[in-house]
């Protein structure tokens, strides 16, 4: 007699509990969010709706300084990190899973696994003993071997699902290689490329640790900002930059999210 198949959702209060985390975890999102909103100055006391603190965001030069460099970091990283996630993912199809194969791919998911500040430090240490100095440049390189992973899983799962039937079809009608990628190859993995490329732009712009460690003076990333700005206490000018990094963040995942289902349905 085979065994029943486990259903969680038939487990008596595991739904609650599930929800229960969710809360846990998010509800203090919310409550930035919500007093972002709030006409006074202090963070935790309601005292009316108001929109000025988006106003005073919108007006300061600072905010506006660390937003640009945020956005030409995330821009180049997720290019680079795109570019170098494409290459991988092909060349590993290619390559029989031998110990060079592994090997390079567990070197593209470290970053996964590697707790963020041991890569933060690392980078600082590297760049310090070679005395590279390229100012935003430092960044750049640093962010996209850490987006290279959340390019590559999307690229890895479509090419797997794809299969190689239609691409042999093309070979077969004498298509050579160059025109199997462009015609075939690229055109259903471009939803997946989308996909990756918006995880790696999402997770370079919300960047905290490696930011604050490689950045130099003038530099300063946006997370950096607030965080700098979290000495001075919380303010609801605090809560309105979070909540528009926070808005930004789940609007690039969602649209990530949709590339991701529409590359699967083709």
């Amino acid at each position: 007699m085979s065994a029943k198949p486990f259903d969680w959702k038939t487990t008596p209060g595991l739904s609650s509990l599930t929800w229960i985390v969710y809360l846990f975890l998010y509800a203090p999102l919310l409550v930035i969010v919500i007093y972002s909103f709030n006409v006074g100055r202090q963070a935790t006391i309601w005292e009316g709706f108001s929109f000025d603190w988006y106003v005073r965001v919108f007006q300061n030069r600072d905010i506006g300084v660390a937003l640009s460099n945020s956005l030409i970091v995330a821009v180049a990283s997720m290019i680079l990190s795109t570019l170098l996630a494409v290459t991988a993912a092909l060349s590993l199809r290619q390559a029989r899973m031998g110990a060079g194969a592994k090997i390079t791919l567990g070197l593209i998911l470290m970053p996964l696994v590697v707790p963020e500040i041991m890569v933060a430090v690392a980078t600082l240490v590297f760049f310090s003993g070679i005395g590279l100095k390229l100012g935003l440049g430092n960044l750049i390189i640093a962010h996209t071997v850490f987006c290279v992973p959340f390019a590559y899983l999307p690229i890895q799962a479509r090419l797997a699902d794809m299969g190689s039937a239609v691409e042999d079809a093309a070979r077969d009608l004498y298509s050579d290689e160059w025109q199997v990628f462009r015609r075939v190859t690229l055109p259903l993995l471009l939803p997946a490329i989308l996909s990756g490329a918006m995880l790696a732009f999402a997770s370079s712009l919300d960047d905290f640790l490696i930011s604050m460690l490689l950045a130099d003076a003038g530099q300063t990333t946006l997370p950096v900002y607030i965080y700098g700005m979290l000495r001075l206490g919380v303010s609801p000018e605090v809560n309105a930059v979070s909540t528009l990094l926070l808005v930004s963040s789940v609007v690039i995942v969602l649209i990530a999210l949709r590339l991701q289902g529409m590359s699967k349905n083709k």
